[in-house]
């Protein structure tokens, strides 16, 4: 049955930077009639009509949500749409993987704008659950509901001109498909190379001379700031002279940061720092759908009705949110119904002990001890993807006899692992990782960007063990053990996602958040920046299932 109904109040036409009252006339989830009504004196408060904000670039998978459940949040903050890359779970389950978002989001009201993960494996240096060959990739970008080349992290394969890579490209271009980027650091002529291959935006720059750089080449950047990553103070300026050249994305949302908002924080941070509001709109609401090529609304005449209604237009305080016409919240509270959902997995438990997760006092082919002097550790960054790489003597370590290295907390160096989930005789990768701040206590993930191995960091065996424990117990998840004490959230779809409320998910993740910030972690997120421990294709030192990695030549160490 096709309904229609008025929305009255001050309609934020961002297109033609005016706001003005009028009447909307909504019949069959689409915009039939905008009316403009004039100055009225005598009006009451009404509220702001604005076209529904958008995420540029996320992982749905790293809210630990599926879709379904990502959507019932994010449109409390007036979210309508996601530029969204399935490669987390494609990285574990293949094509199965993605076709399992899109069946997913497409049971809700909600615009998901997928892509084709462009790098699975992201290298070849670490172990994934699944590859996707140029051949599937094409068949991905030529179906309808693919509508983009997800982000080509393998840069140095771009530059070089691998065939696979190029091909995949060269797929996306054919078919009149953006492409997305990404490339921390890369500058000058290597960056216009890149952007010559036909690569179209980045989300990776951290300092405003890198995206202007990339900004003068003809690229788009995005804004990031999510629960990890957070580069938004850095290049808020770009709004102020390229508003039609940025965007405004997450990147990865833990549950507990969606929960509090999304992209309408960012509007109201970029307002208070100075931003000319219809610049900030412009990049929150109206960028992305140009770039993309996006079927969503910006309430002209004829267009989906997809738009939000504002408390006020600098605190961005969401009344009400409406897809297709449908109202999908209404204040602080989710008018979106959570849907059945089943899991999909790749995981092969195994038992680990203390013992297993030892570290040889002669490693990396050292064959005198008393010639091993000094020890290359991960130093891990607040609100950055970027590690820097230490190396630092071996009296800044514990030595077990002449054996074993041993974490020194006292020192902030622990113990760092990574194990591969999908072949279970593989041997166990270690190192050593700093600022993470634990005291007595083990983190683990079988979130570990990008492969999904399983990944942890501890004072000691003895916990690093229960906290991995607990994961292979129950195919995949986030621990936290202390002694005498453990928790998990569980992540049966794909060692990634739970099944459950949003709202429960995101209760369930702040008491980890907790229970890790108690035990001594400095860290904003803890578990989001142990995540990013093994991505290898973000400088400098990272820690594959293979062994550490170099990050700026691109090789094993």
């Amino acid at each position: 049955m096709k309904t229609s109904y008025t929305v009255q109040g001050k309609l934020v036409d961002i297109a033609h930077r005016t706001i003005f009252r009028a009447s909307l006339t909504i019949y069959d989830g689409r915009i039939a009639r905008v009316e403009p009504l004039g100055e009225d004196p005598q009006a009451g408060p009404e509220p702001f009509i604005c076209p529904g904000f958008i995420d540029a670039h996320v992982h749905i998978e790293s809210s630990m949500l599926v879709p379904s459940e990502f959507a019932r949040l994010a449109v409390v903050h007036g979210t309508v749409a996601t530029v969204s890359d399935p490669h987390e779970i494609a990285n574990v389950c293949g094509l199965e993987g993605v076709n399992y978002m899109i069946a997913n989001g497409a049971q809700v009201p909600f615009h998901f704008f997928f892509g084709a993960p462009s790098c699975v494996p992201a290298t070849v240096f670490e172990t994934a659950g699944a590859s996707l060959s140029p051949a599937e990739v094409e068949s991905l970008l030529e179906r309808p509901d693919i509508h983009y080349l997800s982000e080509m992290m393998n840069f140095p394969g771009v530059l070089a001109g691998d065939t696979q890579v190029m091909a995949k490209i060269a797929s996306a271009r054919r078919l009149g498909k953006p492409v997305d980027g990404h490339a921390p650091g890369l500058r000058g002529e290597p960056a216009r190379a890149y952007i010559r291959a036909g690569i179209s935006t980045d989300h990776e720059c951290i300092a405003m001379a890198e995206a202007l750089d990339k900004l003068e080449a003809g690229m788009h950047i995005l804004i990031r700031e999510g629960s990890a990553a957070k580069n938004f103070d850095a290049l808020v300026g770009l709004l102020r002279d390229h508003p039609d050249k940025v965007m405004f994305c997450s990147d990865d949302k833990h549950p507990d940061s969606l929960v509090e908002g999304h992209i309408n924080q960012l509007c109201a941070r970029a307002v208070a720092a100075g931003m000319p509001l219809f610049n900030v709109l412009e990049a929150a609401c109206l960028n992305p759908i140009r770039h993309y090529q996006m079927d969503v609304g910006t309430l002209q005449e004829g267009d989906p009705a997809d738009f939000i209604l504002l408390e006020d237009l600098n605190r961005f305080n969401v009344l009400a949110t409406f897809i297709r016409g449908r109202q999908v919240s209404d204040k602080a509270k989710t008018l979106i119904a959570s849907v059945p959902v089943a899991p999909i997995n790749r995981f092969e438990p195994r038992p680990i002990g203390a013992e297993d997760l030892r570290y040889p006092l002669q490693k990396w082919g050292e064959t005198e001890p008393e010639n091993f002097e000094q020890v290359r550790v991960i130093e891990a960054l607040d609100g950055q993807l970027i590690t820097n790489a230490l190396v630092v003597p071996l009296r800044d370590l514990h030595v077990q006899g002449a054996a074993f290295l041993e974490a020194n907390p006292e020192k902030d160096i622990l113990k760092i692992v990574v194990i591969n989930r999908y072949q279970p005789e593989a041997p166990i990768a270690k190192a050593f990782v700093k600022n993470f701040g634990l005291r007595d206590a083990a983190l683990a993930s079988s979130v570990a960007h990008d492969s999904h191995n399983i990944i942890a960091v501890g004072t000691d065996e003895g916990l690093l063990a229960e906290a991995i424990r607990l994961l292979m117990d129950s195919g995949g998840g986030i621990s936290c053990a202390v002694p005498g004490e453990s928790l998990l959230l569980p992540l049966p779809i794909a060692g990634l996602m739970s099944p459950a409320d949003g709202y429960d998910v995101a209760r369930a993740y702040t008491d980890l958040d907790r229970m890790a910030k108690a035990a001594g972690s400095t860290l904003s997120a803890p578990f989001m920046t142990l995540s990013f421990m093994a991505l290898l294709v973000i400088p400098h030192l990272k820690l594959s299932d293979e062994g550490l990695f170099d990050g700026d030549t691109f090789t094993l160490i």
